[in-house]
């Protein structure tokens, strides 16, 4: 049997061209003792991807030219030789861009039934999840608080945003265009939405914000979130979970900058990773499910069709051109 994979042909130099991916056909491998073979239904486009593509030292390693694309993927048990799952279950996991991967039962967690797939890559998968401990556990938000949230109206980005309203905070949702501030305020129940495009950010926090930010999630980075930062209130948080922004700069911006302001607000800054908190996922994700079964959370998702166009939605998601969760529908359920 044979099956497609995008794998990575060049590496970028600044934003990502569709000529550095390839599309290749492969022979399916067999799972071996302990292992599964996964044919993929959707794979998920984030924007950590985008440093993976490069030699840059990080918290995990490049993808080797020639190799799969890396990304979270749903898709369905063909072959199992682990007890714990069976042919037609729907599992997540690690698996990249193509039709059909083997990994170990270890590697992956069951979707269950009453589970849409998708949401297993957004809103109950890593996206929410991110949210859920960058906001709780990081920025540790009490009620009354101002939470200012950058890329608010991505996929992180909303969930924040409604996640910190639930936890009794006041929200502003930094975004760019009329489109996603229509989303912030009118879907994500954001109070403020601030166009980056198109405001006066400086003043625009400055009157959102009169008592300071008290949590600040930025997926930005750069200038904008040198604004923000001049705007923490005493005993402020940072919450670094991207910096999407500096993805495609060839020479890096000046930085750190004005961590002078940490020590005027006694403020902490501090970046995560979503992965550093997996023993506790079985904690989140119940939680995550009743507020979406509540009405409680919202979502939107951007479905880009067919395993081949992968490096294309990638490509305008880093122009921030989707308005929600960024994913490729590879196959549908058997």
């Amino acid at each position: 049997m044979i099956g497609r994979q995008i794998v990575l042909a060049a590496r970028p130099e600044g934003e990502p061209k569709e000529s550095d991916f390839a599309l290749v056909e492969t022979e399916v491998p067999t799972p071996g003792p302990g292992e599964i073979l996964v044919r993929a239904l959707y794979v998920s486009v984030d924007p950590y991807q985008r440093g993976r593509m490069s030699e840059a030292r990080s918290y995990a390693k490049s993808v080797a030219l020639g190799e799969v694309m890396t990304s979270q993927t749903v898709g369905e048990v063909v072959e199992s030789d682990d007890d714990r799952f069976d042919p037609g279950d729907v599992v997540v996991g690690q698996l990249g861009w193509q039709e059909y991967a083997v990994a170990r039962g270890s590697a992956l967690r069951r979707v269950p039934p009453s589970v849409p797939p998708t949401l297993a890559l957004g809103v109950l998968g890593a996206t929410g999840l991110t949210a859920y401990f960058g906001l709780f556990e990081v920025g540790r938000p009490v009620p009354g608080d101002t939470v200012v949230v950058s890329g608010a109206a991505g996929a992180v980005g909303q969930v924040v945003g409604q996640l910190a309203r639930l936890a009794g905070c006041r929200t502003v949702g930094i975004a760019g265009g009329p489109d996603k501030l229509a989303d912030l305020t009118g879907e994500y129940g954001y109070d403020v939405g601030i166009d980056y495009k198109a405001d006066d950010v400086n003043g625009a926090l400055k009157a959102a914000c009169p008592d300071g930010v008290d949590v600040y999630f930025d997926n930005v980075g750069g200038e904008l979130s040198d604004l923000v930062l001049r705007r923490l209130a005493l005993h402020a948080r940072v919450v670094v979970c991207g910096q999407v922004s500096q993805y495609n700069n060839q020479t890096p911006e000046l930085g750190p900058r004005l961590l002078g302001l940490l020590i005027v607000h006694r403020a902490r800054i501090e970046g995560f990773l979503v992965t550093d908190y997996a023993p506790r996922f079985g904690e989140a994700i119940p939680r995550l499910a009743a507020w979406l079964a509540a009405g409680k959370l919202r979502y939107r998702e951007d479905v880009t069709d067919g395993l081949e166009n992968a490096p294309r939605a990638f490509i305008g998601m880093l122009r921030g051109e989707n308005r929600g969760k960024a994913l490729v529908r590879v196959a549908e359920p058997g």
